[in-house]
């Protein structure tokens, strides 16, 4: 059996099929009834576990808050059980759930994560999940008393351990989210120990499924659910005149910006070298890097890298930011030639605000990007053709809006919070349907 692409369509077959067919009001209301016991019988309770103490809030823990959000609660009962930090500095998971309709949180506490958990055997790793042993207690009682069917949780070591052992001693299935390519490498015992155990795993991308076959994971049990994102959230050209001011950049000049962590696999050095090759012959063009420094020192170093190719006067290194949404608006290109990315959710937001993107062919990008449609992908390692392509799209405005407006249409389309809550709740149904077949036997 292969990878499983999620179709949502099965459950939008599904919903046509229980739809009763009224003819006269007396016949409504006995199908309302019955329609109402069955929507309540096949109702599913899903717990999801993010222990997570420490800002900043991760695209993995985003993501998954954007599914809670998304899911059709007539259709799922929804449980978070989360660190909700003091008062007065909640935690991101707990900030990022809190708000959200018709969900059931559930307070845990598994004590500060640690970054050694890589380094750590399985049980070792076990006493460093389970430091406050009554908590994980009470989230086995709390996962049978709630009859939940489905723990859903991601990547994170200690989440998916615990996950793995509370769906294990509650007859529950357990779901692991993989967010990045499996890598032994640097991958935990814990991580991987788990995901061997898991029930069903969620690749954001083909990508990255198949790099968790390529390992020896059953294909049966991996399935594909791209990342959605709120359409709503990105609206293009929003505040642009407002933020060029801001980096007071005049009407006539041109932007490119790159958004990500800083470190060297996602491609800032050598995005900043055709930068310097293309604005040789194109003073109006300025690049704007935004993100914070994840490899120590690089950000100096990627600034006197700017001063030796003498481009550091058109270069602003922004730091992190929250107002990215406003910083898109103002620019005009959007490049992050980034190495191996599992998926590319900024590469969907900058479609959202209608800029296209220059990025490598490679990873889980072409999944999201779609070459010459809603950008250039240029082949890794070749900076002559990543040159090619930046020069290509700031000489040709045209072309730039009309691949801005496809990149629009299809995160619009093919990308939305409620796409991807639908998949995901495809695999719930499949796996509770699994679980009862297995029951039956």
């Amino acid at each position: 059996m292969g990878i499983r692409r999620v179709d949502s369509r099965l459950y939008d077959a599904e919903m046509r099929e229980r739809q009763p067919l009224w003819t006269s009001s007396r016949r409504w209301s006995r199908n309302a009834r019955r329609s109402s016991r069955r929507s309540e019988a096949s109702r599913i309770g899903v717990l999801f576990v993010h222990t997570a103490t420490q800002p900043p809030l991760g695209a993995d823990t985003w993501v998954q808050s954007q599914i809670i959000a998304g899911l059709d609660k007539t259709r799922v009962d929804v449980h978070v059980a989360c660190a909700f930090g003091p008062p007065a500095a909640p935690t991101p998971t707990f900030r990022a759930v809190q708000g959200i309709p018709d969900v059931h949180l559930f307070p845990v506490d598994f004590g500060r994560e640690r970054s050694s958990a890589a380094a750590q055997g399985r049980w070792r790793g076990l006493m460093t999940t389970l430091p406050s042993l009554p908590s994980f207690i009470r989230l086995i009682r709390e996962t049978r008393r709630q009859q939940i069917s489905v723990v859903h949780t991601t990547d994170r070591p200690r989440d998916a351990l615990a996950s793995v052992i509370v769906a294990r001693l509650t007859g529950s299935q357990c779901i692991i989210h993989a967010h990045v390519a499996f890598n032994p490498a640097w991958m935990s015992r814990m991580l991987q120990w788990a995901m061997k155990r898991a029930d069903a795993l969620i690749a954001i991308s083909h990508f990255v499924a198949s790099t968790l076959v390529d390992a020896g994971l059953d294909a049966g049990r991996v399935h594909v659910v791209h990342n959605g994102i709120d359409i709503s959230g990105w609206t293009p050209g929003h505040g642009r005149d407002e933020a060029r001011r801001e980096l007071d950049v005049a009407p006539d000049i041109q932007i490119v910006l790159t958004v990500c962590r800083l470190f060297p696999a996602k491609g800032t050095t050598e995005l900043l070298r055709c930068f310097a090759s293309a604005t040789a012959e194109r003073p109006n063009v300025r690049l704007v890097v935004v993100g914070r420094e994840m490899t120590p020192g690089y950000a100096a170093e990627l600034a006197a890298l700017a001063v030796e190719l003498g481009v550091a006067e058109h270069v602003m290194f922004m730091g992190q930011r929250s107002d990215v949404p406003r910083l898109m608006a103002a620019a005009d290109i959007y490049a992050m030639p980034s190495m191996y990315e599992p998926f590319g959710l900024v590469y969907l937001e900058a479609m959202a605000m209608e800029l296209p993107v220059i990025a490598l062919n490679n990873g889980g990008t072409p999944e999201v990007v779609e070459h010459s449609l809603h950008g250039l992908l240029s082949e890794p390692g070749n900076l002559d053709q990543l040159n090619a392509h930046l020069t290509i799209l700031l000489d040709d405005p045209d072309r730039c809006r009309m691949m801005g407006r496809r990149g629009r249409q299809r995160a619009e389309s093919q990308f939305s919070v409620a796409e991807m809550a639908r998949s995901t709740e495809a695999v719930y149904r499949l796996l509770a349907s699994s679980s009862e077949g297995d029951a039956k036997r």
